[in-house]
């Protein structure tokens, strides 16, 4: 049989260690609101898609496209910043060499489109 006061200063001493590490391992996931969204290359996508959200725009009150094929650039364009977000979930908030490929790759089809 265990004495109660070891019990006790056993527990006490974990909860101390717990409540001393505990910061420090959350801090290795960053924050909801804010998860490496300077990474470069979450940076250069993010920027790329902001440019074209500016294209669509500048379109449509041209008058070169109309206001549904500008809503439906808008919502392809939404869909890419999605998926950025949900692989930069995934990778505390970095997207992989890969990840960035396949988002440039998309950038660009929306791009061209932007452009006929």
């Amino acid at each position: 049989m265990q004495n109660p006061s070891k019990t006790i200063f056993a527990t006490v001493i974990l909860s101390v260690i717990f409540f001393v590490a505990a910061p420090t391992l959350c801090s290795a996931n960053p924050a909801p609101g804010n998860w490496g969204q300077n990474h470069p290359r979450r940076a250069e996508v993010n920027g790329r898609l902001a440019n074209q959200n500016r294209r669509i725009e500048q379109e449509r009150r041209e008058g070169e496209i109309s206001r549904q094929q500008a809503r439906n650039l808008h919502r392809q364009d939404r869909q890419v910043r999605q998926e950025e977000r949900m692989m930069a979930s995934q990778n505390h908030g970095h997207i992989t060499k890969g990840e960035h490929r396949v988002l440039n790759q998309q950038e660009n089809q929306l791009s061209r489109q932007i452009g006929r």
